[in-house]
């Protein structure tokens, strides 16, 4: 009996190239690590805000206090959800779907803004920026070999 592979490429070819193999095996590791990280927190958040202060002296970091003053639990759920999207993006691009990139590029979006929104931030982080759009952009040049 033969076995079928855990998320078989299913696209136009149905050969996966090499770039989007690693970018999506990026993104399984940095959004699903995110993903599973931003729910224990969820979860935890009054064991996690009362390390919070301990950490902050230990790092010498104390002017962050007043950021984690200011978060709350809606925070990291919603930034749980949105990396959960960006793992379910990269699992159908893995599987050689357009649909993949485009679920994608709007959790990267969503996590651009979600700061934004929670912290009232003026504007984006430009790390972030760079990141997400590194990312969408190595994305895009792939999107020829998915249906």
């Amino acid at each position: 009996m033969e076995e079928q592979p855990l998320l078989p490429a299913t696209g136009t070819d149905g050969k996966r190239p090499t770039l989007l193999t690693v970018l999506c095996i990026f993104t399984f590791i940095g959004s699903g690590l995110n993903a599973f990280l931003s729910l224990m927190i969820f979860i935890f958040f009054d064991n996690f805000m009362k390390l919070v202060p301990e950490a902050l002296k230990l790092f010498r970091m104390q002017e962050m206090n007043s950021f984690f003053e200011s978060v709350r639990p809606t925070y990291f759920a919603a930034i749980a959800v949105i990396s959960a999207l960006a793992v379910a993006g990269a699992v159908r691009m893995w599987q050689l779907r357009k649909q993949g990139f485009h679920i994608y590029t709007v959790s990267q979006i969503l996590l651009i803004l979600a700061p934004m929104y929670f912290f009232r931030l003026p504007g984006p982080d430009f790390f972030s920026i760079l990141l997400s759009g590194a990312f969408v952009m190595l994305y895009s040049s792939t999107l020829k070999k998915m249906s």
